[in-house]
């Protein structure tokens, strides 16, 4: 898809969505002639703001249009601009002039917390792209933060600065990008030794070990998990948001422990962590929710839920899953795991018809998500290689390019 001419990928997407140049130009609000142009490659690039509204219009990541879909690896091929923009914020060039605030006025540290927690929020929501757009700003305007001011200010300005490269690494792992994402946690951690936060350096440990799993190096991901957990627990156990961070830890610690075939030992670290979750009732909540670890009954059991299918007993996995009452701060990232394990639970089971049920939900409250996800493709294929196309079976192929 890399070697594609902008022209070809906007008129092969524009086919999938069953759109005319017109019907797209109507819902993008991009010109016909813009989008006529770019597709007889009379026009070889565009704008990112153009860019951004045809995507919109297509209802596609950015990364698609520019050749580089979110979820696998590097092709080689060089990096579309906006991922550019976010390698440099990440790593910026040698000899570079002293960080300067990307607006006119110098951005006050609530109001770039709050920044950072609304671009976690894009993060969870599938929304990759707009990430990718405001990444880089609020990566700089921390840094500058992080540069001024008396000792506490500068404090709390590494604070936002390791939160933000945090979520660059997670959305570098999301690209299939991990030797960029460990360069943007290393960063990460080194501005969090020096913040005003004594959660963050745990919360950044979890983000590596979950770098550490996807390049399988397992041993180091649960180590690390292990480690991090035992300093929180004995520092922070006894707030909300220790037990949050310290959750988190138990949980990725499970999970490179079942990757690793020991299954009994990730079922009894989580049920320890599900057990934990009873505390967090009667403790006051955490006062930034959204700058913590994802830790919650719901998150235990769909990572239980998880494990269960990966270690093929999809009869547990169904088990786990019945009933569940996801809590309101659950992101769709999480629901969207969960939906997917169930569909691959009901289909290793042979219940094509349970999984195309699953699926359909999936599609009606993350469709950015399950574009995303590669496991929806995989399973979709199966269903539709299999003997049995249960209603509503096609629309799903369709959605994902799998129907022939």
């Amino acid at each position: 898809m890399g070697s594609e001419h902008l022209g070809d990928r906007l008129a092969r997407l524009r086919r999938l969505a069953d759109l005319t140049q017109e019907g797209l130009a109507e819902r993008s609000g991009v010109s016909a002639d813009v989008i006529r142009k770019l597709e007889q490659k009379r026009k070889h690039s565009a704008r990112l703001p153009t860019l951004h509204a045809l995507s919109r219009g297509l209802g596609v990541e950015l990364t698609a249009l520019l050749g580089d879909p979110p979820g696998v690896p590097s092709t080689g091929e060089a990096d579309p601009p906006q991922l550019v923009a976010v390698r440099r914020a990440i790593m910026p060039p040698l000899f570079a002039p002293p960080p300067e605030p990307t607006g006119v006025e110098r951005l006050s540290l609530p109001l770039l917390r709050r920044e950072i927690a609304d671009a976690w929020t894009l993060y969870h929501d599938a929304e990759f792209g707009r990430v990718m757009d405001v990444l880089p700003g609020i990566i700089a305007d921390a840094r500058f933060a992080a540069a001024v001011g008396n000792a506490d200010e500068k404090a709390a300005g590494q604070a936002a600065l390791g939160k933000a490269l945090q979520l660059a690494g997670h959305l570098a792992i999301r690209l299939g990008k991990t030797d960029l994402a460990l360069s943007a946690l290393e960063r990460a951690m080194n501005a969090a030794s020096e913040s005003s936060d004594p959660l963050l350096p745990a919360m950044i440990s979890n983000s590596v070990a979950w770098n550490y799993q996807r390049q399988n190096r397992l041993d180091d991901a649960g180590h690390l998990a292990v480690y991090a957990a035992d300093r929180v627990e004995h520092e922070q156990g006894n707030t909300a948001e220790g037990l949050k961070v310290w959750g988190g830890l138990i949980m990725s610690a499970a999970t490179s422990a079942a990757r690793s075939g020991d299954y009994d030992t990730a079922n009894e670290m989580m049920t320890t962590a599900e057990d934990a979750t009873k505390r967090l009732a009667a403790l006051p909540p955490p006062a930034d929710g959204k700058m913590v670890s994802v830790f919650s009954k719901s998150s235990v059991r769909i990572e239980r839920v998880r494990l269960a299918v990966q270690h093929a007993r999809p009869e547990e996995a169904l088990a786990l899953a019945k009933g569940m009452r996801l809590s309101a701060d659950t992101p769709p990232s999480w629901r969207t795991w969960l939906l997917l394990d169930v569909a691959r639970a009901h289909a290793d089971l042979g219940d094509a018809e349970g999984a195309v049920k699953a699926l359909e939900r999936l599609r009606r409250i993350a469709p950015g998500w399950m574009r995303h996800h590669t496991l929806a493709v995989a399973i979709v294929s199966d269903l539709w290689a299999g003997p049995s196309h249960p209603p509503g079976l096609r629309k799903l192929a369709e959605f994902l390019g799998v129907a022939n």
